[in-house]
């Protein structure tokens, strides 16, 4: 009987932590929810910004080439802030399209 009991204890607390973990893997924070364009463009230079970081630790960007490709990533990401200062702290579509071409004339030279 004791042996049922704690099955069904470890199977109740499996449950709960995967549930738990899952929760807050899908979990939204508020900047997400109220700023989707400005939170997925923030991601790609986060994301750009972690790539430019490995490329120079394995040797394939010098330290001159990742100061410039952080450089055209502080200017966009200034360029985003400017944008959302003058829509009430939001960007239009048109606005991401434009940041995230950008983007994608950084992320072109890392790892080339």
């Amino acid at each position: 009987m004791l042996k049922k009991t704690s099955k069904a204890i470890m199977l109740f607390v499996s449950a709960t932590v995967i549930s738990a973990a899952s929760v807050n893997a899908m979990a939204e924070t508020h900047w997400e929810k109220t700023h989707p364009a400005r939170d997925q463009v923030n991601d790609r230079l986060h994301n750009q910004n972690r790539r430019i970081h490995k490329e120079v630790k394995e040797g394939d960007l010098t330290r001159q080439q990742a100061r410039q490709l952080h450089q055209s990533d502080r200017s966009i990401r200034q360029e985003e802030r400017s944008m959302a200062n003058q829509n009430g702290g939001h960007i239009t579509r048109q606005q991401q399209a434009t940041l995230n071409q950008q983007e994608n004339a950084v992320s072109q030279q890392i790892g080339r």
